[in-house]
């Protein structure tokens, strides 16, 4: 009699319904492939944040200077000498394209100029880093420009014969009395005589609050006689940017 029970197989049985397999050294997404874990060596969104801001920043500011150099240039007024039209604390707007294709200042023009070498000594040359900083800060409108530049009103262009006082104690051109609505209340059109004809290629020029104005008339007796070298303006001012309550264009007195 055969006494000896069937075998029972014991294999590698497949696993039952319901039990999970085995879990792999690396989980796989639902396209099958491996996901990995944070990078630490990879920037974190909030750093790439500050550093697209910084750059931001950096190319703002280039471009502002590039166009404050060439185009508009914002200029912070830190005299009384323009009073009423002009007040400390303005920022104008220099307009550099005004005279740079061939149009020439006119009488009644603001214009901001380099007075080095016409109301200024030429000076040496000082700090790189400083005039470099200044440069750029004033180039914005957030600091007070250079000394050597100055805002005044064209009151004579080249050719012209200007003279103070006539009987009306006007200022005269060519023998017209200027109309000079703009002046400060109170003031004469200036308390210092003079008669000079306007050199070709010059202008003469005066605050509108002329008691308080060092102008083309305090410099008769040196150097060029307070002339302004059409070649050394920077632009004419056009509009006042700032503060807001004082929007608005800055016209020419008279033609």
């Amino acid at each position: 009699m055969d006494t000896e029970a069937p075998h029972t197989q014991r294999g590698h049985s497949s696993p039952r319904e319901g039990q999970g397999r085995p879990r792999s050294a690396f989980s796989r997404t639902a396209g099958g492939a491996p996901s990995e874990g944070p990078d630490p060596d990879r920037p974190s969104g909030r750093q790439l944040t500050w550093r697209r801001a910084g750059a931001l920043g950096v190319i703002c500011t280039v471009f502002l200077l590039l166009f404050s150099n060439f185009v508009v240039q914002p200029f912070l007024i830190p005299s009384h000498s323009m009073e009423p039209t002009l007040r400390v604390g303005d920022r104008v707007l220099v307009n550099k394209l005004a005279y740079r294709f061939g149009d020439q200042p006119r009488r009644g023009d603001l214009v901001v100029f380099d007075g080095t070498g016409s109301f200024v000594r030429e000076r040496a040359g000082g700090s790189p880093v400083g005039e470099l900083v200044q440069g750029a800060a004033s180039a914005l409108g957030l600091a007070e420009p250079s000394d050597t530049d100055f805002v005044k009103r064209v009151v004579g262009v080249g050719g012209d014969d200007v003279v103070c006082c006539d009987a009306g104690g006007r200022v005269s051109v060519n023998g017209v009395p200027l109309d000079e609505p703009y002046l400060y209340p109170g003031d004469a059109p200036s308390k210092v005589p003079f008669r000079i004809v306007v050199p070709l290629g010059t202008l003469w020029v005066m605050g509108d609050h002329r008691s308080q104005s060092r102008d083309s008339r305090d410099h008769l007796g040196e150097p060029g006689g307070g002339m302004v070298p059409v070649e050394k303006v920077i632009g004419r001012a056009d509009w006042i940017g700032w503060p807001v309550s004082r929007w608005g264009a800055v016209g020419g007195g008279h033609g």
